[in-house]
């Protein structure tokens, strides 16, 4: 069950977002509700990983911002998952959110689909995360000591995609956060699930570009490029027409999915 915070300065918001998520139905704790971050940090300072999954902020706050807020936060719990709020349809709030370390950036009043979403991923890579933490047996056969460590692999480098697509990373970087040798991680990768990992990085960056193509018609394409770690719009366009077959301008006006 995930272990939700809520932090808002407006108390009817918040209850209404608390609302929302009692409907949730994956099933949630609402593990704590704020009216600033410095209010929330209190509590977050006596937290241990794993007392809190998400975080749904908004940004402008009194006392301590949205974004001073998750900074700090995501230095305490580095693993919990943070959906950004605003009333604000402005690609600066959503840049400087993500590079804060938010997963998404959502627009008030918040659309109950959108949040759920959001949360089945995150349930999702809870779950994922403790079949990792599960570990292979002690004394397993070689083979099944290989399979084991290509589960882990895979499982490791998934998370770590869906967590910073939108940073600058690469196969060096990726080897160094999962702990295993660069040819070695990316050799196992692909060898498990038939791609390799600047493939399923590509994918994963594209499927979040058709996200905000599809949720915020504000956004302009190359602000859309920056936003899932494209830092060249010609070559973010390109690749999203030879994967998704239209330009991104074409799937927002088709609006499939």
């Amino acid at each position: 069950m995930l272990k939700v915070m809520v932090v808002d300065d407006e108390e009817p918001i918040r209850l209404g977002i608390v609302k929302i998520l009692s409907k949730y139905p994956g099933g949630l704790e609402i593990a704590g509700q704020h009216a600033n971050g410095l209010e929330a940090l209190v509590q977050i300072s006596s937290m241990s990983q794993g007392d809190l999954d998400v975080i749904i902020t908004d940004i402008e706050m009194p006392v301590m911002d949205g974004l001073k807020f998750i900074e700090q936060a995501k230095t305490k719990l580095p693993d919990v998952s943070i959906i950004m709020l605003s009333g604000y349809n402005d690609f600066e709030y959503a840049r400087r959110s993500m590079r804060a370390g938010a997963a998404d950036y959502l627009l008030k009043p918040m659309d109950k689909v959108e949040v759920f979403r959001l949360l089945d991923r995150f349930a999702e890579r809870k779950q994922l995360a403790a079949a990792s933490d599960s570990g292979p047996p002690k004394a397993p056969a070689a083979a099944e000591a290989d399979a084991a460590s290509g589960n882990v692999i895979v499982e490791r480098v998934r998370k770590l995609l869906e967590q910073e697509y939108n940073r600058d990373i690469d196969l060096t970087y990726i080897a160094g956060k999962i702990g295993f040798n660069t040819s070695y991680a990316s050799k196992v990768f692909s060898r498990e699930t038939g791609e390799t990992i600047t493939d399923r990085l590509n994918r994963v960056r594209i499927e979040k570009a058709k996200q905000f193509l599809r949720d915020h018609p504000g956004l302009k394409v190359y602000e859309i490029a920056h936003l899932v770690g494209y830092g060249d719009k010609i070559y973010f366009q390109k690749l999203f027409k030879r994967t998704v077959g239209v330009t991104p301008l074409e799937y927002r006006t088709g609006a499939p999915d």
